[in-house]
C-alpha cells in the first residue's frame, strides 16, 4: 500500500494534508539536498532547473523513465514484510534481482581508485528509474535481458528528434533512434561509451553487465567527484536532463544507501508510472514502441481519414475535400548546417604522456558561410594510439557557441608515438567532417646532469663500487620515463664504442659496453647497472644520451693492480746454515807443532 501511496503522491493525484506530509518525510529523509515545500512539492537544492542540454548529448536522450518513489517502509523488510500480498509487493519494490545487483557492484569495483567515488546505489538507483532493474530481474545466466529493453522512438513527437544514428543496428529502427536496454542508452552514445563488462568480447546494451559498465565510465567522464553534491547532481542531469528525473534518482539512491536485499532474478516488481503519462503522449513503457497505424509512416501523426464531401451539383462526383497542409516543423541550427571549417587549430604535436598545448577547434557554417550555433560537434580519436580527451574518452561532443566554434577538450598524449587523427562531424546530420592530424613524440630530456660527486674509480680487474646515477629533466622539470643510451667510448672526440677498459655485463655475465632500452623513472632518475673493469688501466669515458640532444659524459678511472714484492734470490745472501764453510765441523783440524 505504502508503494502505491508514493506513486499517486509522485503524480499529484493525492492533496490532503496527510499525503503531503508523507511525502515531504520522504523526500526530507531520502534525497540528499532535496527540500520539499507545504505543498509536498520537491525541489534540489541548486538543481532546480536543469541545464540547457540537447537530447543526443545525454546517455538517453532524455527519454522516458519510470517516476515511482520508493516505498515509505525501511529497505530492510521486516520479518513479517514478506507475508500477504502487500508484503510481497513491497520486498519485489525494495530488492534488487541477483544478477544486476553483482552487474552494479563489479561496475563499482571496476572505476575503483580513479578519483570518481561511484557508488553502486547509483547506478541501482538509475537502473530502477531507467528500466525497473531490467524489468525485474528478466535477465539470462550472463546478464543478457530476456527480450530487448526499447524506449519509444525519439521521432519529435512528445520526445526528442533524434534520427536514426546506427542504421537500426542496436534498435532495429532505421528512421529514429529508442533508448536501448536495462540502462537505456541511445545508440550514438553507446557507440562511443559502451563496455564489455562481462568479459565476452562484446559491447551488448541489452547485457546488464555492459550497460552498468557503461553506465559508470558515462557518469565519470568528465573527472566529477561522485561523493559531491555538485558533481552527483550533474552527473545525473548529464544522463536525463530532468530536475524531475534527478529528485527520482536521488530518492532511490538515498532509500539503497540504507540497505537493500537480493532478490531472485525475474521477481522483480515492474514500476507503473511514466514520465510520459501526460496528456497528449502515449505513455509507452520501455520494452515497446507505440505501433504506427496502418498506412502512415512511424512517428508521424496520421489524424482522422476525411469524410467524404457530398457530390457538388453539377459535377457528377464527390467534390474535392479541402486539404490541411501539414504543419512544418522550423529547421533546427543542426538542419541547417552545410559543411565544417577549421578554426584555426594550429600544430597538433606533443610528447609522449604530455597534455597538447593545442585544441582543436571546428566551425559550423551554413551554405552561404555563416557561422551557426547551438549545433552539437563530435570530436572522434581514429586511428592506432592511446591518447584520450581529458577524462579518459575516446569522443567528446561539444556545443558551437554565438560564432559557430566548437573546441574539443584538450588531448592527452598517451605512451604510443606516432600520428593518428580527430574526426570532427556534426551530430545528427551527414556533413562532410574535418579531420585533424595528431602527432605524438617520444619522451625526451634537454639536460643530464649526474647524482652524487664521488669520483668512480677501481682497480684493474675489479668492480666500481658506486653505481652511476643520473637525473633527466625537460624545460627544467623532470623528464620521466625517457629513454637512455649508455655507452663506453674511445674519446670524448670519437663516439664509436672502446673494446677495452670498464665494462657492464649481461644477463648471461658476458661483458657489454653499450646499454639500450634504458628509462628514467617517474622523477627522471636513472640508475645504471654495475660496472666492472677488465686488466687495462687508465681514464675512460661512460657516455648518456637521451631522445630531446642531452648528452652527459661521466669519468672513470681504472688503476692499475697492485704490484707483489718479487721473491729473494737465494745466491744473493746465501744461508749460512747452508754453507759449509761456516760449519765448524767442517774445518780442517789443525795439529799443534813438534
Amino acid at each position: 500500500m505504502a508503494a502505491h501511496i508514493g506513486r499517486r503522491l509522485r503524480k499529484g493525484a493525492a492533496t490532503t494534508a496527510v499525503a503531503a506530509a508523507a511525502v515531504a518525510a520522504l523526500s526530507a529523509s531520502q534525497a540528499p539536498g532535496v527540500t520539499v515545500d507545504d505543498q509536498g512539492r520537491q525541489s534540489a537544492g541548486d538543481a532546480t532547473s536543469a541545464p540547457d542540454a540537447a537530447a543526443d548529448d545525454s546517455a538517453t536522450g532524455n527519454s522516458p523513465y519510470y517516476t515511482d518513489l520508493p516505498p515509505l517502509n525501511s529497505p530492510a523488510p521486516s520479518p513479517s514484510a514478506g507475508s500477504g500480498e502487500a508484503g510481497d509487493r513491497s520486498a519485489a519494490e525494495a530488492g534488487i534481482p541477483a544478477t544486476v545487483l553483482d552487474a552494479y557492484k563489479k561496475a563499482e569495483a571496476a572505476l575503483r581508485g580513479t578519483g570518481c567515488n561511484l557508488p553502486w546505489q547509483l547506478l541501482a538507483a538509475i537502473g530502477k528509474v531507467e528500466s525497473g532493474q531490467a524489468r525485474g530481474g528478466r535477465v539470462d545466466a550472463d546478464g543478457t535481458t530476456v527480450s530487448p529493453i526499447l524506449g519509444p522512438q525519439l521521432d519529435g513527437n512528445g520526445f526528442a528528434l533524434i534520427r536514426d544514428t546506427d542504421n537500426g543496428a542496436y534498435d532495429g529502427n532505421r528512421m529514429y533512434d529508442q533508448a536501448v536496454g536495462p540502462m537505456q542508452f541511445i545508440p550514438s552514445t553507446w557507440s562511443w561509451a559502451g563496455r564489455d563488462g562481462n568479459g565476452d568480447g562484446r559491447k551488448d546494451p541489452n547485457n546488464i553487465y555492459d550497460a552498468a559498465l557503461a553506465a559508470g565510465h558515462y557518469l565519470c567522464r568528465y573527472d566529477w567527484d561522485l561523493s559531491q553534491p555538485g558533481d552527483l547532481r550533474k552527473a545525473i542531469l548529464s544522463y536525463n536532463n530532468s530536475t524531475d528525473y534527478l529528485n527520482t534518482v536521488l530518492s532511490w539512491l538515498e532509500y539503497y544507501r540504507k540497505g537493500t536485499h537480493e532478490i531472485p532474478d525475474g521477481t522483480g516488481a515492474l514500476p507503473d508510472d511514466r514520465s510520459d503519462a501526460r496528456p497528449g503522449v502515449t505513455p509507452s513503457a520501455p520494452g515497446t514502441t507505440p505501433p504506427a497505424r496502418p498506412g502512415t509512416r512511424p512517428g508521424k501523426p496520421s489524424g482522422s481519414r476525411p469524410s467524404p464531401s457530398p457530390t457538388a451539383p453539377g459535377t457528377g462526383g464527390p467534390s474535392t475535400p479541402p486539404t490541411t497542409p501539414p504543419p512544418s516543423t522550423p529547421p533546427t541550427p543542426t538542419d541547417t548546417v552545410h559543411h565544417l571549417e577549421d578554426a584555426g587549430t594550429g600544430t597538433l604535436t606533443a610528447m609522449a604522456g604530455h597534455t597538447f598545448a593545442e585544441r582543436i577547434s571546428t566551425r559550423a557554417e551554413t551554405q552561404a558561410g555563416k557561422a551557426v550555433a547551438k549545433v552539437r560537434i563530435r570530436f572522434t580519436i581514429v586511428g592506432d594510439t592511446d591518447s584520450t580527451f581529458a577524462g579518459g574518452e575516446s569522443v567528446a561532443t561539444v556545443t558551437t557557441d554565438a560564432s559557430g566554434v566548437a573546441v574539443a577538450p584538450a588531448l592527452q598524449a598517451g605512451e604510443r608515438t606516432g600520428a593518428f587523427a580527430v574526426q570532427a562531424a556534426v551530430v545528427g546530420r551527414s556533413v562532410k567532417g574535418v579531420p585533424y592530424k595528431v602527432t605524438v613524440t617520444q619522451r625526451a630530456a634537454d639536460a643530464l646532469t649526474r647524482v652524487g660527486e664521488k669520483e668512480l674509480t677501481c682497480v684493474a680487474g675489479g668492480e666500481f663500487a658506486e653505481p652511476v646515477a643520473v637525473e633527466a629533466t625537460y624545460g627544467g622539470e623532470a623528464a620521466g620515463k625517457v629513454a637512455v643510451t649508455a655507452k663506453l667510448v674511445t674519446s670524448a672526440d670519437d663516439p664509436a664504442e672502446d673494446d677495452k677498459g670498464p665494462y657492464f655485463k649481461d644477463a648471461d655475465g658476458k661483458a657489454v659496453r653499450t646499454l639500450t632500452g634504458l628509462r628514467t623513472d617517474a622523477d627522471g632518475r636513472l640508475t645504471l647497472p654495475k660496472l666492472y673493469a677488465d686488466d687495462t688501466a687508465g681514464t675512460w669515458l661512460l657516455r648518456l644520451t637521451t631522445a630531446g640532444g642531452a648528452t652527459l659524459d661521466v669519468e672513470l678511472t681504472v688503476e692499475p693492480a697492485a704490484t707483489p714484492s718479487p721473491d729473494p734470490d737465494p745466491s744473493a745472501d746465501p744461508d749460512p746454515s747452508t754453507d759449509p764453510s761456516a760449519d765448524p765441523s767442517t774445518e780442517p783440524s789443525q795439529t799443534p807443532a813438534a
